[in-house]
Formats: structure tokens, sequence, C-alpha cells
């Protein structure tokens, strides 16, 4: 048997590889199931060209992989994988959160609800007939949006789980467009160390999807993927994507103990905003001694109320510490902003940008709010996922819940990127880190063009 799966080609602001179908890959051929993997993104090609390798490829079945603010791409992917005939499964955070409208819009034969490694490989042995597998749905099996829906079984050992199938995502390829604004080293190399987030932030759709079902990976196992990417595939750089690195604290000390053991060598980065309540100096200080140049911290906002509004259960006084320890330990701190959420006005805005200016971030990046399905707000406020709104996913408002117009918000997001960029002292800090992608990538920010 031989699946494709495959992401999508769409407008990025980053080109990180797609770790959800590595690992439903890794899972297929440990069970016998030969896989192809086609990122559209990474070889910069369009659905047309992606389905002329599906053709040659003449697979049982197609996967691909959904995110919102990728949907449009998706639904005509999979337009054209049906007009082959080919089994065609969509599965991603998007899809686990609005299947039936996924089923309807994109001639699909099945979703995939929630993680998709046993499900996706229960319908594989099954030989794609759904017979009641947890967390499949076709329209059988699903008749309306607000038919109440399961997950697909989790994966309770993490380290049952292969390495993603670097073999056929090709780490090194990824370049020019790293997460992060900065970077050391390339080719750089992406590591997930756990699933899940015990927070409740009204705004995310990860504590939902995970069902704050966290798990961890060993450390050991960690170690031996960080080794494989530098030593099989030449991988001078490791950013970790978790979304929360240290949320427990004697892991992640013993992960930096291990990665000095082991002489791993490589610098490394948590670009995922870490939680600042448990930053402490005991983990900043490992993670300065294991070689980690940047970590980042989700701010989301500087008044105190807001935190409330959306549940960020930690307040200004950590993440002022957690910056000032990366200060201390000569770490590059970035601070994650988003405008326009519950509560937001000018004042809040201007609280925020002098926040970020008076700190000691020597990165922030300040996005709009984007009403995700599967995320508290989108419940709270009954939003309706309209596929036609998505050109401008985190830099146009969609939902205003003050008195602030549009335009202002807009308005306020260029003000804070000039506003903190645009200092001498932020400016030499990022010197030695200054490439063309990222300075690229400023601009486009500031002129809305992504």
């Amino acid at each position: 048997m031989k699946i494709v799966l495959i992401r999508t080609n769409a407008p990025s602001l980053q080109l990180v590889p797609p770790l959800g179908i590595g690992y439903i890959s890794a899972y297929l051929n440990k069970h016998g199931i030969e896989t192809v993997l086609i990122d559209g993104l990474r070889d910069k090609i369009n659905n047309k060209k992606i389905l002329d390798i599906v053709l040659k490829e003449n697979p049982d079945a197609v996967g691909i992989t959904c995110l919102t603010a990728v949907y449009n791409e998706v639904v005509d992917m999979s337009h054209l994988i049906k007009q082959h005939n080919f089994i065609c499964i969509i599965g991603g955070v998007h899809s686990t959160f609005l299947p039936y409208q996924t089923l309807v819009d994109s001639k699909a034969d099945f979703v995939i609800c929630g993680e998709g490694e046993k499900s996706f490989y229960e319908l594989a042995k099954n030989n794609f007939i759904n017979n009641g597998i947890k967390g499949v749905y076709n329209l059988d099996n699903l008749k309306n949006e607000s038919q109440k829906i399961e997950f697909s079984e989790p994966l309770l050992d993490l380290d049952e789980v292969p390495f993603p199938s670097w073999d056929k995502l090709l780490p090194h390829k990824y370049v020019g467009k790293p997460a992060g604004l900065i970077y050391k080293k390339t080719p750089i190399g992406y590591i997930m160390t756990s699933r899940g987030c015990p927070s409740n932030c009204t705004f995310c759709a990860s504590p939902y999807f995970y069902k704050k079902n966290v798990r961890f990976r060993n450390v050991e196992n960690v170690i031996e993927e960080m080794l494989e990417l530098r030593d099989r595939y030449g991988i001078r750089e490791i950013k970790f994507i978790d979304d929360n690195l240290v949320l427990r604290k004697s892991r992640v000390i013993k992960l930096c103990e291990l990665i000095i053991k082991n002489k791993i060598n490589m610098p490394w980065a948590c670009t995922s905003g870490l939680k600042a309540i448990c930053v402490d100096e005991d983990i900043v200080r490992a993670f300065k001694e294991a070689g980690c140049y940047n970590f980042n911290i989700g701010i989301e906002s500087a008044n105190s109320q807001i935190l409330d509004n959306i549940k960020k259960q930690e307040t200004i006084d950590h993440i002022t510490n957690a910056i000032n320890l990366a200060d201390k330990y000569k770490i590059i701190c970035g601070g994650f902003f988003i405008f326009d959420l519950p509560g937001e006005t000018k004042e809040t805005i201007k609280e925020s940008i002098d926040f970020a200016i008076k700190s000691k971030l020597t990165l922030a990046t300040f996005n709009i709010l984007d009403i995700l399905p599967g995320s508290k707000l989108y419940t709270d406020i009954n939003w309706k996922f309209n596929r036609y709104d998505l050109k401008y996913s985190y830099s146009q408002p969609r939902y205003l819940f003050g008195k602030l117009t549009a335009k202002e918000i807009e308005k306020a997001q260029k003000q804070a990127l000039l506003r903190f960029y645009l200092r001498p002292r932020i400016m030499f800090k990022l010197l030695p880190y200054m490439k063309l992608e990222p300075i690229k990538y400023f601009f486009k920010r500031l002129l809305k063009i992504v």
C-alpha cells in the first residue's frame, strides 16, 4: 500500500517542516505502509504540479494537512485529487473543529479529528472503510456541523512514535524563511519534544485540540533526534517548537545537561512563546550553558485586565521577570503581542507598545487577533468561519471587541513595528543576526504585503 501525504503551497512568513505529516508518515512506515511526502511550500509548487506528482506515484490514498490559513488551497487540492478518483483524507487543526464543512467544501472522502497517527493507520489497515474508527468521519456518519465529534485516540507514549520521516522531509532543504526573526546557522532542524498545553488562553486552539492532555518525550529520545539531524542531515542549529518547552523544570534542565554531556555543540532556540510563569533563573542559566541564544515569551498584552480576559494565568511581573533573566544571561528574548483582544482600547494598545519599548526585549511581534476555529473565543462570540476572508490572516481585524476601528488597529500595528525596531539599541543588538529574509519579512509586515 502507498499513501501520499501533502502540504499545499500558500503565502507564508516562515518555512518550517510539516512535522504533523512527518510523524504520520513515520508511524505508517513503522506498520509497513509506504509513504511519499510532498511539501508544496518548500518546493514552491502549486496544486497542479503537486497533482502531477500524485499521478506519477499512483497511490492508494492521499492525505492533506489543513490549517485555517490554507483552507482554500486544501479544498482546491482535494478537488483535483477527487477528479482523478483517489481516496482523499484531510486532517489537521482546522478540519478537526469544522469537519462537516471541510467534507462538504472539499469533497474529500474522510476527515480525521485530532491527532492522526492511530486513526490514519486504522483506516488504511481497514482498506479505507470507516466502520466506526474513532475520530474518522465521512458524510455517512457526519450529518451536520453541530453533531458531537469524538477525537482520534492520541498516542500516550510519544517515545513509541518514530522521529518524523526526515529521509522524506529532507530537513536541510528548509532554508530561507526560518521560524523567528533571527538565526545563527543553517540549515536548521525543528524538534517538538512534547504535545499539548495545559493553559486556558481563549484565543488559542491548542488546549482544545490536545484536550489539555500534555505528553512528553524522554529527553534521551530528544537527544537522539538532535544527533541524527546533526550527523545524518547536516543540521547546524535546532529550534524547539513545543507549545511550552519549560512546562516541567526538572525535565528541561536534564535536557540541557544532556545537550552538554553529548557534545551536541549546536546553537538552539525556542521559537514558540514560553509561558513566562514557568521561566526561572535555574532554567535560563541551564539554557545559556547548553547553547540557547534565543527564547520567546507569549506576552499578548501588557494590560492586566486583558490578560485576565483571555485567561492568560500570569501577570506582567512574571513576564518582566522572564525578560530580565534572558537579558541577565545575554539570551535574545522576543515577545509576542496580539492587538484587538477582548477589552482592547487605544490606551491598552499604547500600554503594550510602551511596555515593549521600555522592556529589555530585543524582538517583538505585533499580530492582530485572528478568530481560530477551536478556540474559546470562536465559540464565545459564535463566530462563523468565512473561507473567502483569509488573505490577511493575523494582519487584518476579524472581529472588533471594542470601540476601535479596523483602520486604527492596523495603524497601531505599523506604529508598533516602527517604534520598536527603529531604535539604535535594537538595531545594534540585531546586527549580528541581520539576514536578508528577516529584513524582507519586517518590511512585508510593515507594508501589509503579507
